[in-house]
């Protein structure tokens, strides 16, 4: 087995792509319109299957919001620079919604920002 994608429920679809290629950096990597099932698809990501999961957003007609609910947490991203990358989200009008710095209790260096639609990504230092 292997990790394939996550998928992302989102209210305005090309704002979610803005937002992952545009402040995020990743790549849009394809798209799928289903106007018979009401929905359409975006898949986003730093490389296609099977070199690294993707995000697979879906915007369902008519659905500008969810409630995300208080079981979901996070999408964690490994970056080599936290305190750089969060400088360049923030100048592509990113919210980061937790400043670089060490985890408590630990010593990995992290930070969190929030995608348009409330979803929550951990950026994790990591040297590889």
């Amino acid at each position: 087995m292997r990790f394939l994608h996550t998928m992302l429920r989102v209210g305005n679809l090309q704002r979610s792509i803005d937002f992952y290629t545009q402040v995020m950096g990743m790549k849009l990597l394809r798209t799928t319109d289903r106007p018979e099932q009401k929905y359409s698809l975006a898949f986003v990501g730093f490389d296609s299957n099977p070199a690294q999961a993707e995000l697979e957003l879906t915007y369902n007609y008519g659905v500008e919001s969810y409630e995300l609910g208080s079981a979901y947490g996070h999408v964690a991203l490994g970056v080599k620079d936290v305190y750089a990358t969060c400088d360049q989200i923030r100048s592509h009008g990113g919210n980061i919604t937790r400043e670089p710095g060490p985890v408590k209790g630990g010593t990995s260096v992290i930070a969190f920002i929030t995608d348009p639609d409330g979803y929550k990504i951990e950026l994790i230092q990591r040297d590889d």
